[in-house]
């Protein structure tokens, strides 16, 4: 039986992240353009924006109490964070439930809302509509984590390094390329809002400290584990492998991935596993791609499993 095409609108697309969910979309089978709201890029060509897409669709600007309106199944909102609660109340006051995929922090520590990690999440899903999808730093950091959650002696501390694409559009030092040229930038070095975040669903303290560095994408997470008992390094593999069989979008490596490979990829990479001559601490190194899996690919595998299709639809894996 075929499916008819749901729609699905974008709000807040200008930015890196929103381009990707265009591209992931015009491939999807099941998948329809509603809208692709702009305030800066209102009235102009989606497809002179993202030549994956073909149609006449244009950008526009409705105001938040006009969305329920618009008629999509799925709405993502790719806002900064604090923005989106006044989009979902405007559907809640309108009777509305679409699908409501939050790219932002907003709904993260909301425990109404179902957060998006598959890998780590998916047997906790019930059919909730609501999707809090992860942060990239926070996906990384508990793809290296939880496997080993059950066996630390202390909380993990994880060096993070990412492209500046992660600083989003707005201008700032952290994607200004002539800052950043021949440099590493460290900022938020307590306190970062994915340190909360990872630490909330892994349940155990998480110390992160984020660095920008010159390149655009891709991020790399080095987290530093000191086990309770002494383990093999075949041993933690094992965990690894065991934790993430099956799953299309983590790959476990044997030696450190690099972030120069990950860029443009739609899955995660965990390797390294470097363990002290004790056994009693191991280094674990993880990439992604803080626009695909980090925003974009996760929020189509959300998307997928709440629209009923395979969860890895027009995500090439």
């Amino acid at each position: 039986m075929a499916i008819s095409n749901k729609r699905i609108g974008i709000v807040g697309a200008r930015g890196h992240t929103g381009a990707e969910l265009i591209r992931l979309v015009a491939a999807h089978p099941a998948l329809e353009l509603a809208y692709v709201s702009s305030r800066e890029l209102n009235g102009q060509r989606v497809e002179d924006h993202v030549e994956a897409y073909k149609g006449e669709l244009r950008y526009s600007s409705p105001a938040h109490e006009e969305l329920p309106s618009l008629d999509a199944d799925v709405v993502v909102l790719a806002l900064p964070n604090g923005k989106a609660s006044v989009c979902v109340k405007a559907f809640d006051a309108a009777g509305k439930s679409p699908v409501i995929v939050d790219l932002s922090a907003d709904y993260r520590f909301d425990n109404t809302w179902y957060y998006g990690l598959p890998e780590l999440t998916r047997n906790k899903w019930r059919g909730e509509k609501r999707i809090s999808n992860p942060g990239c730093y926070a996906t990384a950091i508990q793809l290296s984590v939880a496997p080993l959650k059950d066996v630390l002696a202390a909380p993990p501390v994880c060096f993070g390094v990412s492209g500046y694409s992660g600083a989003g559009t707005t201008p700032s030092d952290k994607n200004n390329p002539e800052k950043l040229r021949d440099n590493l930038m460290p900022y938020s070095l307590t306190g970062h809002m994915h340190e909360k975040e990872a630490s909330r669903h892994l349940g155990i303290p998480v110390e992160f400290m984020p660095h920008v560095a010159p390149h655009f994408r891709g991020l790399t997470v080095t987290t530093n584990l000191y086990l309770s008992r002494a383990l093999k390094r075949e041993d933690v593999l094992a965990r690894f492998q065991q934790a993430y069989a099956g799953e299309k979008l983590v790959r476990v490596l044997d030696e450190a991935p690099w972030v120069s490979q990950i860029a443009g990829k739609h899955h995660a990479e965990v390797g390294g596993f470097a363990l002290s001559a004790d056994g009693k601490r191991v280094v674990v190194v993880a990439t992604l791609d803080n626009l695909l899996k980090g925003a974009a690919t996760q929020a189509m595998q959300n998307i997928n499993r709440a629209i009923g299709v395979d969860e890895y639809t027009s995500i090439p894996v």
